[in-house]
């Protein structure tokens, strides 16, 4: 059976991202919570990548990477993974109408599909996308509505504040430990776009990358309240994120900031990274006025 296309797109991007190399392992609950689906479609998707041989199942063991991705939507252009692409594009003009005003609060699939010239299939993946990243929800009975969460340059102003008063306080929690593993991880991707990536990356990658290391820094806390709330309000900025992303000439100085917390946190100073961590989300503050000119329509 052939996998949702989409999916397997969004894992050949993930491993891109994360610039893994070959032999790394590549384990299907990871994949399933990072792109919050089920394990179903994920399993699916890994095999239909090991039948054509970018990764290899090893029994008992699970799928691992044959070699090293540098461009996931390369790959998936290969593999015929076209469709994914007819879906994303058509996100992004579902994301921008909507923080244009140009769609209503509540609508219908019918509205949808012919505004935008969707089969049921893309449809379907559309709005599977959009509900799990929780900026729409089915209405009881027939139709669905956008969240009111948000949609404009104040909220996205909002979630930062709540950041700042999150994230310092999570790497100063008792017991706080990363794994070198996951700083491994992170440093790479962000020595990823450093070397040419936040010009080449797309604007899923780029905010996907993002909202890795901050939750897994915050996730280095292990204090569940901390973890689900920075998941939370991760899950529902993805729309003005996007938009903030047209223009990247701030990345630079975002990756070499991620980098000298990475390096702080490894040698234990997780003082001195609180107090790195609030000037990181404060300079985005300070750059706020700039980035809600890109915010409005």
């Amino acid at each position: 059976m052939r996998p949702e296309r989409s999916i397997t797109s969004q894992i050949l991007g993930l491993i891109q991202a994360d610039a893994m190399p070959a032999g790394s392992h590549l384990p299907a609950q990871s994949f399933a919570d990072r792109l919050r689906v089920s394990r179903s479609p994920v399993n699916e998707a890994l095999s239909f990548l090991a039948e054509k041989g970018i990764l290899q199942r090893q029994p008992n063991r699970g799928y691992f990477l044959v070699e090293p991705i540098e461009s996931g939507d390369a790959v998936a252009r290969e593999l015929g993974l076209v469709e994914a692409d007819t879906v994303t594009e058509v996100y992004f003009r579902i994301a921008d109408d909507r923080l244009r005003g140009a769609l209503p609060d509540e609508f219908t699939e019918v509205l949808l599909k012919q505004r935008y010239g969707l089969t049921p299939a893309q449809l379907n993946a559309v709005l599977s996308r959009i509900t799990n990243e929780g900026w729409v929800e089915k209405k009881p009975g027939y139709g669905w509505q956008f969240s009111t969460m948000l949609t404009t340059a104040d909220s996205l102003l909002q979630s930062y504040r709540l950041r700042l008063a999150l994230e310092p306080a999570a790497l100063l929690e008792p017991g706080y430990h990363l794994p070198a593993h996951v700083i491994a991880r992170c440093r790479a991707a962000e020595k990823h776009l450093l070397e040419g990536g936040i010009e080449t990356d797309t604007a899923d990658q780029l905010h996907d990358r993002g909202v890795r290391f901050h939750e897994a820094l915050v996730e280095g806390s292990g204090n569940p309240f901390f973890i689900d709330t920075i998941r939370r309000v991760n899950r529902v900025r993805r729309l003005l994120s996007y938009r903030s992303m047209q223009d990247r000439s701030r990345y630079k100085e975002h990756c070499r900031q991620h980098l000298h917390l990475l390096d702080l946190i490894e040698r234990g100073r997780n003082d001195d990274a609180a107090k790195a961590m609030t000037e990181h989300l404060t300079s985005t503050l300070r750059n706020f006025k700039k980035i809600s000119g890109i915010l409005k329509s």
